[in-house]
C-alpha cells in the first residue's frame, strides 16, 4: 500500500534533508514502519540504531524524533540499509533490512535496463565526468521511478523485519570534559587517551602515535 505519511509531512522531510532521492524515500518508509510498530520518541523513550550514514537517516531523525543530540540515534558504520528501533518502556524492538528487490519493477521510460544497475552506472560516472543531456534525463527519470516505486510499495516488500539480537542501548551519559594537554581543547573524558603522562584528545593522540 502507498505511504501513509501525509504529503505535507513528506514535503517537510524533503525540505529538512534538502532534496528528494531514493535514499530519503527508504528512510521515510522505514520511519513509517517504526512509527506503526514502536511509536515516536518522547524524549529518549525510542532508540534508533542505523547501520548507514545514507540520506534516509535524516528522514528517521525528522519523523521519529530520534536524534544524535539526545543520544537516541546511534550510528554503526556497517554500510547496510538496516535500521533497528527499540522502545525502552517494554523492550519491544524491530530490525528493518532493505530487501534487494525493493526497487521492484521500476523502469524509466527511455530504457529497459535494470533500474538498479542503471542508477549505479550513472552515479559512478557523476563524480568523474559530466553526464550528457540524455544521460542526465535518464538519471533523473530513473531516480523518479525508484522513488515512486518505494513510496507506493507495501512495507513488507521493502523491508525484511527481524528480531534484533542486541539489547536496548544504554541511555546516553553526561561525562566530564577534560582539557587536552596538546591542543588545549576541552574533550569528553571517554574520548581522551593517555600518552607519555599526558591527557590527549583523539586527534592529538593519533598524530603522536603516527610519529612513533
Amino acid at each position: 500500500m502507498p505511504c501513509s505519511i501525509s504529503k505535507e509531512l513528506i514535503e517537510k522531510t524533503i525540505a529538512f534533508h534538502g532534496h528528494s532521492c531514493p535514499g530519503l524515500a527508504i528512510g521515510i518508509r522505514a520511519a513509517e514502519l517504526a512509527l506503526k510498530e514502536i511509536g515516536r520518541a518522547p524524549d529518549e523513550e525510542i532508540v534508533a540504531v542505523v547501520e548507514t550514514d545514507m540520506c534516509g537517516v535524516d528522514a528517521i531523525q525528522f519523523l521519529t524524533g530520534c536524534t544524535f543530540g539526545k543520544g537516541n540515534l546511534i550510528h554503526k558504520d556497517y554500510g547496510k540499509n538496516a535500521f533497528t528501533f527499540y522502545r525502552r518502556s517494554d523492550g519491544k524492538a524491530i530490525r528493518l533490512v532493505r530487501r534487494p528487490s525493493s526497487f521492484g519493477s521500476a523502469r524509466p521510460s527511455q530504457t529497459s535496463e535494470d533500474v538498479g544497475s542503471l542508477l549505479d552506472k550513472l552515479n559512478k560516472k557523476l563524480p568523474e565526468e559530466r553526464l550528457t543531456d540524455e544521460e542526465q534525463k535518464i538519471w533523473q527519470e530513473t531516480r523518479g521511478a525508484i522513488i515512486q516505486q518505494i513510496m507506493e510499495s507495501p512495507l513488507e516488500d521493502l523491508f525484511e523485519i527481524k528480531t534484533p539480537s542486541d539489547p536496548v542501548p544504554k541511555k546516553a551519559r553526561i561525562l566530564q570534559s577534560l582539557q587536552c594537554e596538546a591542543c588545549g581543547e576541552m574533550t569528553m573524558e571517554s574520548r581522551t587517551r593517555r600518552m607519555d603522562g599526558k591527557t590527549l584528545c583523539l586527534p592529538c593522540f593519533e598524530k603522536r602515535e603516527q610519529k612513533i
